[in-house]
């Protein structure tokens, strides 16, 4: 049994986890290996700091000591290592050498830079540990890209990122903290053209997987705003609509019945709705299953522990 630390450095959070993996010799990984004793995250909205591309001085020194007050935290721990990696808001930046030497050198650590295929190839291990993924389209909606996977026959095959998430569609297209309806389209249409400009046409799939934050949150106020509090594993097109038309009706009263599920994403929920609304649209899906496993598992098999993963199908 082994403790291991990840800092997933993300556009819109650094999350801090912490995880205990049993590992048994010469077999994939399973879910049943790997216990979380900490999932800690700090609402950083680092893509609000890019600034005409460019990563601020005060972006650096905000993530700065956001990783610095996260390895404290881990040295409690007594983790064998601890990594951490960085996605599309140190990747897409212009000066994205010079801002990671000098936050690698106000942390003292190395942070790897996963490209737009090592990101999706990751979040696609990390969701197999849920479930068995067969075939379909995986969907990941992150603070500055949006990430979508081509799966056949339980591989991760053609992978397109979107350079568009929902933080950078708050940062980039709101002027205050809710999207007035003028400025819900501008998000929807800016979405749709870089989708395809992407191509990303050819992911077309009546069933979608989803991980991080943005859909996850969607599922919550879903239930709570119109289901009477029924969680929901899962999000259909009616969802969605459900909560956009909600929102249009009154938006004051929306955000403050959704400030009590979704506190720390209020400015950048309605946003990731839009994004999910649209990859419904693109892909002419029926339904998108939420998984409860991404990147930050998929990194620590592959990158961490070098281990395959294994599913639902061989856990017995």
């Amino acid at each position: 049994m082994a403790r291991f630390g990840i800092i997933d450095f993300g556009s819109n959070t650094i999350r801090l986890c912490i995880y205990e993996v049993t590992c048994t010799p010469r077999k994939p990984l399973l879910k049943k290996d790997i216990q979380t004793l900490l999932n800690y995250k700090v609402m950083a909205g680092l893509a609000a700091h890019i600034k005409d591309g460019t990563m601020t001085e005060a972006g650096i020194k905000k993530a700065i000591k956001t990783i610095n007050a996260h390895l404290r935290r881990a040295s409690h721990f007594s983790c064998e290592r601890i990594d951490i990696f960085a996605t599309a808001v140190l990747r897409n930046c212009t000066n994205s050498r010079e801002a990671t030497a000098a936050i690698e050198s106000g942390i003292n650590k190395r942070i790897t830079i996963l490209s737009n295929e090592e990101e999706a190839h990751l979040g696609f291990l990390g969701a197999s540990l849920d479930r068995y993924l067969d075939h379909g389209t995986m969907v990941d909606i992150g603070g500055g890209s949006t990430e979508l996977t081509h799966i056949l026959d339980g591989l991760d095959l053609d992978k397109v990122s979107i350079p568009q998430g929902s933080l950078s569609s708050f940062a980039n297209y709101t002027s205050g903290i809710l999207p007035s309806a003028k400025e819900v389209e501008t998000i929807a249409k800016q979405f749709r053209t870089l989708a395809s400009k992407e191509g990303a046409e050819i992911y077309a799939s009546k069933q979608l997987y989803g991980i991080g934050g943005s859909i996850r949150s969607a599922a919550k106020v879903y239930g709570d705003l119109c289901n009477d509090g029924e969680r929901y594993e899962y999000l259909l097109p009616d969802h969605i609509d459900a909560i956009l038309s909600l929102y249009a009706k009154d938006p004051e009263a929306f955000a403050r019945q959704a400030l009590h599920t979704v506190p720390d994403r209020i400015h950048t929920f309605i946003p990731g709705c839009i994004i999910i609304r649209e990859i419904f649209s693109l892909c002419k899906a029926q339904r998108l299953d939420i998984l409860k496993y991404g990147v930050r598992e998929g990194y620590l098999a592959e990158r961490v522990l070098v281990k395959p993963i294994g599913n639902s199908e061989n856990e017995s």
